[in-house]
């Protein structure tokens, strides 16, 4: 018989009526699948957390604090005097041919390591405050600065957690790459800094070789650099500013930056109680010494070129705080015979001139290399008041190119298919929208129709005008000219170039250009359409005598027809055709065996209220830009901004009379004695025979000169000129030609009243 156990449920397993299920039945505790009760479950949840605790601290506190450790114990923390002998290595310049140039000596090259009794109160206190609030309470870091910083770095905002003694660590190991072995090292060299030293010497340590600005290493150097003070003779405002640069070294002379860095210097001292809200509101700017008297430039290279160097070499890495520290060596592209060349030229060109706001400029390329061959921007150090300060550099300014402009109008011209040959109206006073456009004079126009050739010779304002706003348009111009190496604000570079409106045919208006550039572009016509990058270093090598850098030998890239190398050859081409006659036509001549093109350019001064009448003939900018297959050549003449300039005997000057003249010497003493050269001949584009125009030249114009090499004023073969329909509208253009002849101007902007000068106004 069997017997079975009765729980009061019947044989499906419902319970029996009338029978509770809890009655006399006690359930046991609820387990998971794999038979484990709540307690247990819990016991293990503990379990595995206390694992990734172990395993977090392990991995995260244990083994760093044990590789901290060893870190803390292998590394050591270079001493100022061992940092400050590799930061004052005064840079060698050389010639293309390994000749010296000069050597560029860092303000500090002298310089003493200083105490800390030597070094003020008010000045560690300065650099503490803007650098390092936490200097006195932290270890070498700061956990809250480095958090901020990596929070900053994920969301994308600014702002850095290096302590004093982190930079002192990068500064002194002149290593700081963005990676976590790096970062490991300097906290570890930070910590036992703050371990082994006293803050006192710490901060000595740092303000002794910390980078100023002005090529000053070091408090010491930076005092002598920006004020010509000892360290122990700055005031509380010299202190800020001089903290202040620390951030922004390389900006020191741009004095928005500078007042900037001093407010912050100022604002975060008075945070930090090292100065009463009365201190603060009294302060007043420190202006530093001229840069030209911050150091000794007696053996240095020529200012504008070590500066061209400097930017050159901080595109490539070798940044100015760097700059001093290699000991490096640099062989610049420039050649010796050049240079002096261009020197002699363009001082030569301003003697004896009536007119002491004349200033000019003169650059030369390489058309093969892309490599300056010499560079001219004026005396490096003027004197203003008694005073001598840096001068500025004309060969990297921006001027209206005036008529130098045309050749992009004929390379935009060209790229559409339409050829030299090409005829246009080239008379003058010719009314485009309500404006009319004039030519410079009787050789400046054509009677009926002219072709594009023709009016390149003669500069006829009224074709190359008509040419841009009723077929190429202004934005192929632009295209063209940046194609060609003219570098626009827009990519990095200095010059302008305006599509607003029709100006830029002529060159004027809101369109300006650095010599430069014009030489680097004019170079892509005399290298057969091929444009090569300007550059001013062949090679860097530093105290070890290894390569810091090489620029590399470039082949050059298609300028003006994308990958088609022939046509971009064959628009070059036309070019330097159209462009060759112009150099006879303004009376300037060729080296023997050598040919030459180019264009000379003139902007008319706008007239002033209150100048006199004949201000308004008066011009502002001259050019002569031209080239051979082995050089092109940049010359300008001008003033400082839109002034009435007149040439010797109070006449006005144009493009043919200081500028060509300039560049004309310069090409003959460079070249003479070379073997000559011819450009390549190319099939025209467009129509192959010029119609009959019957224009001829004026006499003593042709395409080869006669008598004297001196200029005719009278025959200034450039010009450009719009007048408005209201008087008031100026485009920067002149009067009308035809102008009744008067007595020349006095030396200098007269006031009152007076009548034109004889020769006809030469304008954009």
């Amino acid at each position: 018989m069997t017997h079975r156990f009765h729980d009061g449920r019947t044989d499906q397993g419902f319970p029996e009526a009338g029978h509770r299920p809890d009655e006399g039945f006690s359930a046991g505790p609820e387990l998971d699948k794999k038979g484990r009760t709540p307690a247990q479950r819990r016991k293990r949840r503990w379990k595995i957390a206390r694992r990734c605790a172990y395993a977090f601290v392990g991995i995260f506190i244990v083994l760093p604090a044990i590789a901290f450790v060893i870190t803390y114990f292998s590394v050591d923390v270079p001493s100022p005097q061992s940092v400050a002998q590799g930061q004052n290595q005064a840079v060698t310049y050389l010639y293309a041919d390994g000749s010296p140039m000069g050597k560029d000596v860092p303000p500090g090259g002298n310089r003493q390591i200083l105490t800390a009794d030597q070094i003020p109160d008010v000045v560690k206190h300065a650099v503490i405050a803007t650098e390092d609030s936490t200097f006195e309470t932290n270890s070498g870091f700061d956990l809250t600065g480095l958090l901020r910083a990596g929070f900053n770095q994920l969301t994308g905002g600014t702002g850095g957690g290096s302590t004093i003694s982190q930079q002192y660590v990068k500064k002194a190991t002149d290593n700081d790459a963005p990676t976590l072995t790096r970062k490991w090292t300097e906290l570890a060299k930070s910590f036992k800094m703050n371990q082994t030293y006293e803050k006192q010497d710490i901060i000595t340590a740092y303000l002794n070789i910390i980078y100023f600005g002005r090529g000053a290493y070091g408090i010491g150097a930076a005092s002598q650099a920006f004020f010509h003070k000892d360290v122990g003779q700055l005031d509380y405002s010299q202190a800020a500013l001089l903290a202040g640069l620390i951030q922004q070294p390389g900006r020191s002379e741009n004095t928005k930056v500078a007042t900037g860095r001093w407010n912050t210097a100022l604002n975060r001292m008075l945070e930090n109680h090292y100065l009463t809200p009365q201190q603060r509101q009294s302060a007043r700017f420190p202006t530093p010494i001229p840069l030209s008297e911050s150091k000794d430039d007696s053996s240095a290279p020529y200012r504008f070129i070590s500066e061209q160097v400097k930017a050159e070499l901080a595109q490539q890495g070798i940044t100015e705080d760097k700059y001093y520290s290699g000991g490096y060596t640099v062989q610049t592209t420039v050649d010796k015979k050049a240079q002096d060349t261009a020197t002699k030229a363009a001082t030569d060109a301003l003697k004896n001139q009536s007119d002491d706001r004349l200033l000019n400029a003169l650059v030369a390329v390489d058309p093969k290399t892309g490599g300056v061959l010499a560079y001219y921007g004026g005396p490096g150090i003027v004197e203003v008041n008694g005073q001598q300060q840096a001068a500025r550099d004309w060969a990297s300014t921006p001027q209206n190119p005036g008529s130098s402009m045309k050749p992009f109008d004929l390379t935009a011209f060209l790229k559409m298919g339409d050829g030299i040959n090409e005829t246009f109206d080239g008379s003058n006073n010719r009314v485009f929208d309500g404006r009319t456009v004039r030519n410079a004079g009787p050789s400046s126009s054509c009677p009926g129709p002219c072709t594009v050739a023709e009016a390149m010779k003669r500069s006829v304002n009224t074709v190359f005008y008509d040419m841009v706003l009723n077929r190429t348009k202004q934005g192929p111009v632009k295209q063209a000219a940046e194609e060609a190496g003219v570098r626009t604000k827009e990519d990095g570079g200095q010059s302008e170039i305006s599509t607003k409106d029709n100006n830029i045919s002529l060159g004027g208006g809101d369109t300006r250009i650095t010599p430069m550039d014009m030489a680097s572009a004019y170079a892509t016509f005399a290298a057969n359409g091929v444009q090569r990058d300007r550059h001013f270093v062949l090679k860097v090598t530093n105290s070890q005598n290894e390569v810091a850098y090489q620029a590399a030998e470039s082949p050059g890239k298609t300028a003006f027809a994308d990958s088609d190398a022939d046509l971009s050859k064959q628009i070059a081409g036309n070019v330097t055709s159209a462009l060759k006659p112009v150099i006879g036509f303004s009376k300037l001549q060729c080296p023997s065996g050598h040919e030459c093109a180019g264009k000379t350019g003139t902007q008319q001064h706008t007239k002033r209220s209150g100048e006199p009448s004949w201000a308004a003939n008066a011009n502002a900018q001259t050019w002569m830009v031209g080239y051979t297959p082995s050089v092109s050549v940049a010359a300008w003449v001008g003033a400082d901004g839109d002034q009435a300039l007149h040439g010797k005997g109070n006449s006005p000057i144009y493009g043919s009379t200081i500028a060509g003249p300039m560049w004309q010497k310069f090409i003959k003493g460079y070249l003479t004695g070379t073997p000559g050269e011819k450009f390549d001949q190319v099939p025209l584009i467009g129509a192959a025979t010029p119609p009959a125009s019957g224009v001829a030249d004026s006499p003593g114009t042709g395409d080869q000169p006669t008598g004297t090499n001196t200029p005719d004023p009278d025959q200034p073969g450039d010009g450009g000129a719009v007048e408005p329909t209201e008087p008031t509208d100026s485009d920067g253009t002149g009067p009308p030609s035809g102008s009744p002849h008067s007595p020349k101007p006095p030396k200098h902007t007269p006031t009152g009243d007076s009548t034109p000068p004889e020769e006809e106004p030469d304008g954009g």
